[in-house]
Protein backbone atom coordinates (compact mmCIF):
# COMPACT_ATOMS: atom_id res chain seq x y z
CA UNK A 1 0.00 0.00 0.00
CA UNK A 2 1.60 3.71 -0.71
CA UNK A 3 1.95 5.79 1.76
CA UNK A 4 1.66 10.33 0.75
CA UNK A 5 3.67 12.65 3.13
CA UNK A 6 2.46 16.41 2.98
CA UNK A 7 5.72 18.22 3.70
CA UNK A 8 4.89 21.98 5.56
CA UNK A 9 7.22 24.05 7.48
CA UNK A 10 7.77 26.74 10.52
CA UNK A 11 8.15 29.33 7.91
CA UNK A 12 8.91 30.16 4.25
CA UNK A 13 12.60 29.53 3.42
CA UNK A 14 13.26 27.11 6.50
CA UNK A 15 14.65 24.14 3.20
CA UNK A 16 11.33 22.34 3.00
CA UNK A 17 12.41 21.98 -0.82
CA UNK A 18 16.05 20.50 0.25
CA UNK A 19 14.74 18.07 2.24
CA UNK A 20 11.75 16.69 0.44
CA UNK A 21 14.59 16.56 -2.41
CA UNK A 22 17.02 14.79 -0.13
CA UNK A 23 13.82 12.38 1.24
CA UNK A 24 12.98 11.31 -2.58
CA UNK A 25 16.54 10.38 -3.07
CA UNK A 26 17.41 8.65 0.01
CA UNK A 27 14.26 6.63 -0.36
CA UNK A 28 14.63 6.02 -4.25
CA UNK A 29 18.33 4.83 -3.21
CA UNK A 30 16.71 2.63 -0.90
CA UNK A 31 14.54 0.76 -3.48
CA UNK A 32 11.39 2.25 -2.64
CA UNK A 33 9.54 3.79 -5.87
CA UNK A 34 9.02 7.61 -5.33
CA UNK A 35 7.23 10.61 -6.81
CA UNK A 36 7.74 14.13 -5.88
CA UNK A 37 4.64 17.02 -5.94
CA UNK A 38 4.69 20.71 -5.74
CA UNK A 39 0.69 21.43 -5.67
CA UNK A 40 1.02 24.63 -5.93
CA UNK A 41 3.75 26.95 -7.17
CA UNK A 42 5.04 30.61 -7.64
CA UNK A 43 7.99 31.50 -9.38
CA UNK A 44 8.21 30.58 -12.93
CA UNK A 45 11.65 29.81 -15.11
CA UNK A 46 11.84 28.53 -18.23
CA UNK A 47 11.96 24.49 -18.21
CA UNK A 48 12.01 21.50 -20.66
CA UNK A 49 8.51 21.51 -20.91
CA UNK A 50 7.16 24.72 -20.76
CA UNK A 51 7.48 27.26 -18.09
CA UNK A 52 7.99 25.57 -14.65
CA UNK A 53 8.89 26.20 -11.11
CA UNK A 54 12.49 25.73 -10.05
CA UNK A 55 11.18 23.65 -6.58
CA UNK A 56 8.98 21.49 -8.91
CA UNK A 57 11.92 21.09 -11.54
CA UNK A 58 13.95 19.10 -9.02
CA UNK A 59 10.86 17.59 -6.78
CA UNK A 60 10.83 15.78 -10.61
CA UNK A 61 14.27 14.94 -11.48
CA UNK A 62 14.46 12.93 -8.16
CA UNK A 63 11.74 11.54 -8.57
CA UNK A 64 11.67 7.67 -9.26
CA UNK A 65 10.00 8.23 -13.28
CA UNK A 66 9.77 11.76 -14.89
CA UNK A 67 6.27 12.37 -14.47
CA UNK A 68 4.85 14.71 -16.99
CA UNK A 69 5.57 18.48 -15.22
CA UNK A 70 1.75 19.38 -15.30
CA UNK A 71 1.14 16.32 -12.89
CA UNK A 72 4.57 17.51 -10.68
CA UNK A 73 2.66 21.40 -10.23
CA UNK A 74 -0.74 21.05 -11.05
CA UNK A 75 -0.62 24.93 -10.44
CA UNK A 76 1.61 27.26 -11.49
CA UNK A 77 1.84 31.27 -11.24
CA UNK A 78 4.68 33.77 -12.90
CA UNK A 79 5.16 36.09 -10.45
CA UNK A 80 6.85 34.70 -7.03
CA UNK A 81 4.39 35.98 -4.72
CA UNK A 82 1.78 34.63 -2.07
CA UNK A 83 0.09 31.91 -4.19
CA UNK A 84 -3.36 33.39 -2.89
CA UNK A 85 -2.42 36.71 -4.11
CA UNK A 86 -0.98 35.38 -7.58
CA UNK A 87 -4.23 33.82 -8.31
CA UNK A 88 -6.76 36.88 -7.23
CA UNK A 89 -4.56 38.61 -9.65
CA UNK A 90 -4.52 36.04 -12.26
CA UNK A 91 -8.45 36.45 -11.94
CA UNK A 92 -8.44 32.23 -11.27
CA UNK A 93 -9.21 29.80 -8.36
CA UNK A 94 -7.29 27.42 -7.60
CA UNK A 95 -9.27 24.13 -8.15
CA UNK A 96 -8.08 21.71 -5.64
CA UNK A 97 -9.47 18.89 -8.18
CA UNK A 98 -6.95 19.53 -10.23
CA UNK A 99 -4.71 18.64 -7.73
CA UNK A 100 -6.70 15.53 -5.91
CA UNK A 101 -6.40 13.82 -9.88
CA UNK A 102 -2.83 14.16 -10.38
CA UNK A 103 -2.48 13.08 -6.96
CA UNK A 104 -4.08 9.87 -7.50
CA UNK A 105 -2.15 9.46 -11.09
CA UNK A 106 0.95 9.87 -9.02
CA UNK A 107 0.07 7.32 -6.22
CA UNK A 108 -0.68 4.75 -8.41
CA UNK A 109 2.71 5.10 -9.76
CA UNK A 110 4.65 5.10 -6.51
CA UNK A 111 5.00 3.59 -3.07
CA UNK A 112 5.40 6.98 -1.62
CA UNK A 113 4.38 10.49 -2.82
CA UNK A 114 5.86 13.48 -0.93
CA UNK A 115 4.15 16.32 -1.61
CA UNK A 116 5.61 20.05 -0.70
CA UNK A 117 3.72 22.95 0.38
CA UNK A 118 4.19 26.41 -0.11
CA UNK A 119 5.41 28.92 2.54
CA UNK A 120 4.20 27.41 6.13
CA UNK A 121 0.68 25.39 7.24
CA UNK A 122 -1.51 27.94 7.00
CA UNK A 123 -0.81 29.83 3.95
CA UNK A 124 -4.31 30.84 2.14
CA UNK A 125 -5.01 29.13 -1.13
CA UNK A 126 -8.04 32.16 -0.88
CA UNK A 127 -9.93 33.98 1.04
CA UNK A 128 -11.63 30.94 2.55
CA UNK A 129 -8.99 28.04 2.04
CA UNK A 130 -5.70 27.18 2.93
CA UNK A 131 -2.76 24.78 2.44
CA UNK A 132 -3.71 23.13 5.47
CA UNK A 133 -6.85 21.66 3.59
CA UNK A 134 -4.22 19.59 1.16
CA UNK A 135 -3.61 16.97 3.74
CA UNK A 136 -7.22 15.79 4.33
CA UNK A 137 -8.58 16.24 0.67
CA UNK A 138 -5.07 13.73 -0.51
CA UNK A 139 -5.34 11.34 2.51
CA UNK A 140 -1.59 12.50 3.90
CA UNK A 141 -0.11 12.14 6.68
CA UNK A 142 2.70 15.24 7.50
CA UNK A 143 6.21 15.79 7.44
CA UNK A 144 7.03 19.02 9.16
CA UNK A 145 10.48 20.83 8.55
CA UNK A 146 11.55 23.37 11.32
CA UNK A 147 13.86 25.90 10.75
CA UNK A 148 16.37 25.75 13.70
CA UNK A 149 16.42 29.50 14.71
CA UNK A 150 15.03 31.83 17.70
CA UNK A 151 11.84 31.17 18.01
CA UNK A 152 11.63 27.55 16.81
CA UNK A 153 10.02 25.95 19.46
CA UNK A 154 7.02 28.20 19.18
CA UNK A 155 6.50 28.24 15.62
CA UNK A 156 6.75 24.46 15.52
CA UNK A 157 4.46 23.88 18.37
CA UNK A 158 1.75 26.72 16.80
CA UNK A 159 2.03 24.24 13.37
CA UNK A 160 1.77 21.07 15.58
CA UNK A 161 -1.12 22.00 17.29
CA UNK A 162 -2.89 23.27 14.10
CA UNK A 163 -2.27 19.82 12.09
CA UNK A 164 -3.40 18.29 15.23
CA UNK A 165 -6.70 20.35 15.90
CA UNK A 166 -7.86 19.04 12.06
CA UNK A 167 -7.15 15.23 13.13
CA UNK A 168 -3.86 15.01 10.59
CA UNK A 169 -0.86 12.62 11.62
CA UNK A 170 2.19 14.44 12.12
CA UNK A 171 4.51 11.48 11.06
CA UNK A 172 7.81 13.10 11.56
CA UNK A 173 9.71 16.43 11.58
CA UNK A 174 12.91 17.76 10.04
CA UNK A 175 14.99 19.97 12.12
CA UNK A 176 16.91 22.62 9.05
CA UNK A 177 20.05 24.76 10.72
CA UNK A 178 18.94 28.25 8.45
CA UNK A 179 21.15 29.99 11.20
CA UNK A 180 24.65 28.97 11.95
CA UNK A 181 24.54 31.67 14.80
CA UNK A 182 21.80 30.12 16.65
CA UNK A 183 23.26 30.47 20.31
CA UNK A 184 22.00 27.28 22.60
CA UNK A 185 20.96 25.41 19.31
CA UNK A 186 21.44 21.69 21.24
CA UNK A 187 19.32 23.10 24.36
CA UNK A 188 16.49 24.20 21.86
CA UNK A 189 16.70 20.83 20.10
CA UNK A 190 12.81 20.00 19.62
CA UNK A 191 13.77 15.95 20.76
CA UNK A 192 13.88 17.13 24.04
CA UNK A 193 11.07 18.50 23.95
CA UNK A 194 7.86 16.53 25.18
CA UNK A 195 5.06 17.83 23.08
CA UNK A 196 6.55 17.74 19.57
CA UNK A 197 7.99 14.09 20.80
CA UNK A 198 4.20 13.19 21.40
CA UNK A 199 2.50 14.12 18.50
CA UNK A 200 5.20 12.68 16.13
CA UNK A 201 4.75 9.56 17.84
CA UNK A 202 8.69 9.20 19.20
CA UNK A 203 10.02 7.84 21.95
CA UNK A 204 12.69 9.86 23.23
CA UNK A 205 16.20 9.64 23.39
CA UNK A 206 18.34 8.34 20.49
CA UNK A 207 20.84 5.77 21.62
CA UNK A 208 23.39 8.48 21.75
CA UNK A 209 22.84 9.17 17.75
CA UNK A 210 22.18 12.96 18.52
CA UNK A 211 25.95 13.49 19.07
CA UNK A 212 26.21 12.52 15.59
CA UNK A 213 23.23 14.33 14.25
CA UNK A 214 22.50 18.07 14.86
CA UNK A 215 18.98 17.01 14.35
CA UNK A 216 16.72 14.41 14.24
CA UNK A 217 13.89 13.86 12.31
CA UNK A 218 11.32 10.75 12.88
CA UNK A 219 9.06 8.65 10.54
CA UNK A 220 7.17 5.99 12.42
CA UNK A 221 5.83 2.68 11.01
CA UNK A 222 7.76 0.17 8.61
CA UNK A 223 9.11 2.16 5.89
CA UNK A 224 12.07 4.91 6.32
CA UNK A 225 14.28 6.21 4.34
CA UNK A 226 18.37 5.82 4.48
CA UNK A 227 20.14 8.26 7.13
CA UNK A 228 21.96 11.08 4.95
CA UNK A 229 23.93 14.51 4.99
CA UNK A 230 23.12 17.69 3.31
CA UNK A 231 25.58 20.64 2.94
CA UNK A 232 23.63 23.29 2.66
CA UNK A 233 26.08 26.50 2.41
CA UNK A 234 28.73 25.91 4.93
CA UNK A 235 26.92 24.76 7.59
CA UNK A 236 27.01 21.04 7.87
CA UNK A 237 23.43 19.78 9.01
CA UNK A 238 22.27 16.45 9.40
CA UNK A 239 19.21 14.40 9.59
CA UNK A 240 17.88 11.19 10.99
CA UNK A 241 15.23 9.33 10.05
CA UNK A 242 14.31 6.60 12.35
CA UNK A 243 14.38 3.15 12.92
CA UNK A 244 17.52 3.60 10.68
CA UNK A 245 20.58 5.04 11.93
CA UNK A 246 22.86 8.01 11.36
CA UNK A 247 25.30 6.64 8.82
CA UNK A 248 27.61 10.03 8.62
CA UNK A 249 27.72 9.87 5.16
CA UNK A 250 29.09 12.52 2.78
CA UNK A 251 26.74 15.25 1.35
CA UNK A 252 24.12 13.34 -0.84
CA UNK A 253 22.24 16.73 -2.07
CA UNK A 254 24.20 20.19 -2.50
CA UNK A 255 21.93 23.40 -2.24
CA UNK A 256 21.85 25.35 -4.62
CA UNK A 257 22.04 22.42 -7.19
CA UNK A 258 24.98 22.68 -9.58
CA UNK A 259 24.14 22.63 -13.39
CA UNK A 260 26.56 19.60 -13.49
CA UNK A 261 24.29 17.43 -11.31
CA UNK A 262 21.58 18.33 -13.76
CA UNK A 263 19.34 19.89 -11.40
CA UNK A 264 17.78 23.02 -12.05
CA UNK A 265 19.84 26.07 -10.85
Amino acid sequence: MSRSFFVTGTDTGVGKTLVTAALLRRLRESGVTVAGMKPVAAGAVAGPEGPANSDALLLQLESSVRHPYVLVNPWLFELAIAPHIAAAEAGVVIDTDRIVKAHEILRASADVVLAEGAGGFLVPLDARRSFAELPGLLGMEVLLVVGLRLGCLNHALLTSDAIAARGYRLAGWVGNCIDPAFARRDANTLPRHRSLAAASGRRRGGGGTGRRCHAAAGLSRRRSAASFWIQRGKSRCGWLLRPLRCAGREPAIRWPPSRESGCPS
